[in-house]
Parts: structure tokens; sequence; C-alpha cells
């Protein structure tokens, strides 16, 4: 599949059933059980809702997306401005090493840029080599100074001195 035939849109909500089933392989990539439904749900929420961006690459004239990335709206309060967290990147196994992704990720940038968003940010783990190179190449820099932490809500005890009632 050359580089030329691949064409890269914006999902609507309606695309929720088509990216659904690459969405459920990106989770399982991360290591979470297979779930189609669940995916399907997530994304007809946050499409439906104009929650996030999704971007999908397909072939001239295919109806099966090959790759798609999610980007999701907040503010950089240091910039004083929008920003984009590029939170989902995933290609389709018999897609990879043709280009798609670095598309999407050019598509990703293009289309913040024109809706004039000042940073796109992103995270990946720790071993994966192969997406951190290509952020590189693509002028993504490694963030030296802040550090990341997350804290999964729903696994800590609620201290009564601390908790608000509804």
């Amino acid at each position: 599949m050359p580089l030329d035939d691949i064409t890269i849109r914006e999902a609507s909500s309606g695309d929720a059933d088509v990216i659904a089933p690459l969405f459920d392989a990106y989770r399982q990539f991360y290591g979470k059980a297979p779930d189609l439904d669940l995916a399907r749900a997530f994304l007809r929420q946050r499409l439906g809702n104009a929650e996030s961006i999704v971007l999908i690459a397909v072939s001239a004239g295919g109806a099966e997306p090959l790759g798609f990335v999610q980007l999701y709206p907040t503010f950089s309060s240091l910039q004083c401005n929008r920003a984009w967290v590029l939170n989902d990147l995933f290609v389709a196994e018999r897609a990879r090493r043709r280009g798609v992704a670095e598309r999407l990720m050019q598509a990703a940038a293009s289309s913040a840029q024109h809706a004039g968003v000042s940073s796109l940010s992103l995270s990946t783990a720790h071993d994966n080599v192969a997406a951190q190179r290509l952020y590189t190449k693509l002028g993504y820099v490694l963030d030296e100074d802040f550090r990341t932490y997350a804290l999964t809500i729903g696994r800590l005890p609620i201290h009564r001195s601390t908790a608000t009632s509804p």
C-alpha cells in the first residue's frame, strides 16, 4: 500500500462502530482485556459529546480504517492557551511500517495548528521504542523538567475528614 493511497479524515460520531475494533486492539496492546462493546461505547460517548477529536487513516476507497489518533482538548495554564493531549495512536498490524502513524501524527499537528492550539503533549510506555523514535523524528521533545504522576481514583480509602458530600 503506497503512502499516497492513505487518506486522513476527522471521525464523526457515526464512525464509532468502524473505529471500535482498532480502539479495542489499542487497549489490548497496553494490556487491557478485549472488550469491543466497551471500546464502542467509549468512542460513541467521546465523539457524540464532542469530548475528543479522532483522526482516522483509511486506504483510498476503503471503508475500513488503518489507524487512528485520538486527541483530547484541554488548556495550558503556563501558556494561557488551548492545548491538546494526543492520548491514543494506533495502526493496524497489516498497515504498520508504511508511514500511517507518521501521517496521523502530522495530521494531528496540522489540525492543532489550524485550531489555534499552542501545544500537543503525549506519553508512551517506556519500552515502546518504535513510538519514541517516531515522536523524536517529528520534533517532539522528551520533557526533562517535569515528572508525571498518576492517581487511580477508586482505590483510595476515603478519609472522613476530607470527604465532601454531594
